[in-house]
């Protein structure tokens, strides 16, 4: 599970494409993950910057992150498209009420499913063992493709997370 989701990215971007994640404060249902799915390829096969066609792609991964990509190797992406993505996510956390803006929650793989804790829980997670030096947490500042892939499930001490909390020796 750990590498499958490598698989859903497009194998045909640059390894600079630029990456956006966005993070829900919950799982969605089958149903939900299916219209998401639709929503995101009509925004992604129609995406534009300032006229010209952007060369994007868009998925929900984990059940819970919404990725969008653009190669930029084309088309570069201007401020309003990448407003015009913004738009689209706004839109969905109207439709499903969920945010996709909540910087103060960070989510670990654990069990192999995301778990989503409150940056304030999270020592008192470590505290009693429920996730450790080894558990992955989702590095969702990745900005570029190869990012995404290489960094952005991390050990906890690789992430920038390991600088803000006390791990047992």
């Amino acid at each position: 599970m750990q590498t499958d989701w490598k698989k859903s990215l497009p194998a045909d971007f640059a390894d600079d494409s630029r990456v956006w994640v966005y993070q829900s404060s919950r799982p969605f249902s089958e149903k939900e993950q299916k219209e998401i799915e639709e929503q995101l390829h009509q925004f992604y096969t129609q995406w534009q910057s300032h006229g010209t066609p952007v060369k994007g792609w868009a998925g929900l991964l984990f059940n819970r992150f919404v990725i969008m990509m653009a190669d930029e190797t084309a088309t570069g992406v201007s401020g309003c498209s990448t407003d015009s993505s913004v738009r689209i996510i706004k839109s969905m956390e109207r439709q499903y009420s969920v945010n996709f803006f909540d910087r103060m929650s960070i989510t670990f793989l654990v069990k192999d499913k995301p778990e989503m804790l409150p940056f304030a829980q999270v020592q008192y997670a470590i505290d009693k063992g429920y996730i450790n030096a080894g558990t992955l947490l989702f590095n969702n500042i990745v900005t570029t493709k190869k990012e995404l892939e290489d960094k952005w499930l991390v050990p906890v001490t690789e992430s920038w997370l390991a600088q803000r909390v006390s791990l047992p020796a």
